[in-house]
């Protein structure tokens, strides 16, 4: 996986990230920052950012507590607004003062929250399969609750979640990649897999993970409500599943209207994890609308 790229990483942030990257002294403007959700890392981004010209560079980073990125103790510290800011001087530290970010799941998160607060700096948004946090916390619904009842199930207080999880890791994600993800197991490229169940049988990650969700409740919630009223003219990609359980439970293009001003829609058949079924069609729909915002 990810040939001709180069595993790094960097202390920004006071947080240690990990990251791989291509391409790193083409142009600065136009490179493009993947970020990965929730069991995932980094790996999901194989077959799919390598895809891509060769006259931009490409980075591929493990957020905050994924992968092989730093795990800091606190939930304070696993707010989107700190794994935004972890993102943002990552670039700054390559040299990346504005670039494209693509985000799926928890990544889509980090990446509307690094387009709240440092808007200038984006040249695209690309948010994948997620309406906006506020909506789903605010109007929690019967079928959400049931379709996504992870969300408060790893926000418990420690150690419950960690100790159920821990006695079978690979039982538990991979039901999250079946389950509420509408995939089948050999939807998943058996190195990608490798690489997210030797992240995900961390105790580590297990408890940074739920530590993520902790912090959606308990400080992104708050972070949201305060921004909720803004909307940003960046032009911004809504890709989604359409046999996932956003697609069955909002409107997703409806959810976003408040928020952005350029909406580009680009549903994908799939589930939850369409790029990891589906990666040819997500290049694709990424290269249309990425590439008519290239310089």
């Amino acid at each position: 996986m990810f040939d001709d790229f180069k595993q790094l990483k960097a202390k920004v942030n006071d947080t240690e990230i990990n990251f791989k990257i291509r391409n790193i002294h083409k142009s600065c403007e136009n490179a493009i920052l993947f970020l990965h959700g929730f069991p995932q890392t980094h790996a999901m981004w194989a077959g799919i950012a390598d895809q891509f010209a060769e006259n931009y560079p490409i980075i591929c980073s493990d957020l905050r507590g994924y992968g092989d990125s730093e795990k800091p103790l606190g939930v304070e510290n696993f707010t989107f607004r700190h794994m935004a800011e972890d993102q943002l001087r990552l670039m700054s530290h390559l040299g990346f003062e504005k670039f494209h970010v693509v985000g799926h799941d928890r990544g889509g998160r980090v990446a509307h929250r690094m387009a709240l607060d440092e808007t200038d700096r984006l040249k695209t948004v690309t948010l994948m399969d997620i309406v906006p946090t506020r909506l789903l916390l605010s109007e929690l619904t019967t079928q959400v609750a049931k379709s996504y009842y992870h969300w408060l199930f790893l926000a418990q207080p420690s150690p419950f979640p960690e100790r159920l999880i821990t006695s079978d890791p690979d039982y538990f994600y991979e039901s999250c990649l079946l389950g509420w993800g509408a995939a089948n197991l050999d939807d998943f490229d058996i190195e990608k897999l490798r690489e997210y169940r030797k992240s995900w049988e961390n105790a580590d990650t297990i408890r940074a993970m739920c530590d993520d969700y902790r912090a959606a409740i308990e400080f992104d919630w708050k972070h949201d409500n305060e921004d909720h009223n803004r909307c940003l003219d960046i032009p911004t990609c809504l890709m989604w599943g359409k046999a996932g359980a956003m697609a069955k439970h909002y409107d997703i293009p409806e959810t976003w209207k408040k928020s952005f001003t350029n909406i580009h829609q680009a549903p994908i058949d799939g589930g939850h994890f369409f790029p990891d079924q589906y990666p040819e069609e997500t290049v694709a729909a990424l290269s249309s609308f990425i590439g008519n915002k290239l310089d």
